[in-house]
């Protein structure tokens, strides 16, 4: 394993002439305008981490004519990349793609992408303003392990980015960008990163005598090992006992998915089901964790703040989503697939700017979850 940061070379002596390449390379990409390859392709070194393979995607637990209910898909950014709608249905089973590394030299960062000759590969989203074109930093070896998916959505990032870190960790210094300067991106950030022992360099700018990246996308057993993995070090902090479930608040937080009667269906569900209620953005991760741990259901709006309960959800349990009618999203089906567990759903009925769950169809689906 690497050190996090042994590799990385402050020293000024050559910052002049990386970011005269970085400005050189962006004036000529500005000037000629052609498309950009696809950094991975210039690769000097490629290798499987986790082999391809075949993966049971069962359907979904969810009563007649729901999905005729939905108006909006969201379907493009996660794979497998079918539509969701079959997806819920059940395709029988994926094709996982195997885990790769890929390994490129001399790659310059700047402001969340990297660059090399006219391929270029985002890390995070582009920025708003001009790009900063001084390169701070040379290092020696590095492996990128964000997103721009996780750079944006908290749940993608505690979902995908941290479980890249493992593999990150063991190529070289641990990279994630910084953008805008930002940090933390999200509150619980920093506590979930001591918790997990992650300890990455956070740069905006840099020059990479060599780089690891990773496709770290497929839903395989590998991946699944280093996501239980994560979730242990997690309970390993807490006591805790076998529950009926939790019900996680969304909130007004994040992007706007307005369930009106969300108050409702928590007490309701606490009180007829014994579930426990948990508003995350009031709490410290020591109370997140030790509220979801041993839930039977993890259950709520479909969104980030899912992925506290879900971190730490055992084998044979479930996830039940309660789904805007406007914004179907099925990336949790996809880890509970994975992990061996069981997933639900309720889609609302549209109410004013937001929507509503029948209480009714509520009860009747959670009745269809495996015991």
């Amino acid at each position: 394993m690497m050190n996090d940061i042994s590799d990385v070379d402050t020293k000024g002596s050559d910052r002049k002439s990386w970011s005269l390449a970085a400005y050189t390379y962006l004036a000529r990409k500005r000037l000629v305008r052609k498309p950009s390859e696809n950094l991975k392709s210039l690769a000097v070194k490629t290798w499987d981490i986790a082999p391809a393979e075949v993966t049971p995607a069962p359907p979904a637990f969810f009563l007649p004519n729901q999905l005729e209910r939905v108006t909006g898909w969201e379907a493009k950014r996660f794979f497998p990349f079918e539509h969701p709608r079959r997806t819920m249905e059940g395709l029988g089973s994926v094709e996982q793609a195997p885990t790769r590394g890929y390994l490129i030299k001399d790659v310059i960062l700047i402001d969340g992408a990297l660059y090399k000759n006219n391929a270029s590969f985002w890390l995070s989203d582009r920025p708003n303003g001009l790009p900063r074109v001084v390169v701070e930093q040379e290092i020696e070896r590095g492996a990128a392990y964000c997103s721009r998916y996780g750079n944006r959505w908290f749940g993608t990032w505690l979902a995908e980015d941290c479980v890249t870190y493992a593999l990150a960790r063991n190529e070289g210094v641990p990279v994630t960008t910084a953008p805008s300067g930002r940090f933390p991106l999200f509150s619980q950030a920093p506590q979930y990163e001591e918790w997990l022992c992650m300890h990455p360099l956070r740069l905006r700018t840099a020059f990479f005598r060599e780089l690891v990246l990773f496709d770290d996308f497929s839903h395989n057993t590998n991946q699944s090992e280093r996501y239980r993995a994560m979730g242990q070090k997690l309970l390993s902090r807490v006591n805790y006992q076998p529950h009926p479930g939790v019900f996680i608040l969304r909130g007004c937080d994040g992007d706007p998915r307005l369930l009106h009667n969300e108050l409702e269906i928590a007490e309701h569900l606490h009180k007829h089901r014994g579930f426990r209620i948990l508003n995350p953005l009031k709490c410290d991760l020591a109370t997140i964790v030790q509220t979801c741990a041993g839930a039977r259901v993890v259950a709520g709006v479909e969104g980030s703040q899912l992925i506290h309960g879900i971190n730490v959800l055992s084998p044979g349990a479930s996830v039940l989503t309660l789904q805007p009618p406007d914004r179907f999203v099925c990336f949790y089906k996809y880890l509970t697939d994975r992990d061996q567990q069981h997933f639900g759903f309720v889609v609302g009925i549209p109410n004013g700017i937001g929507f509503r769950i029948d209480l009714d169809e509520l009860e009747r689906t959670l009745d269809l979850l495996p015991s």
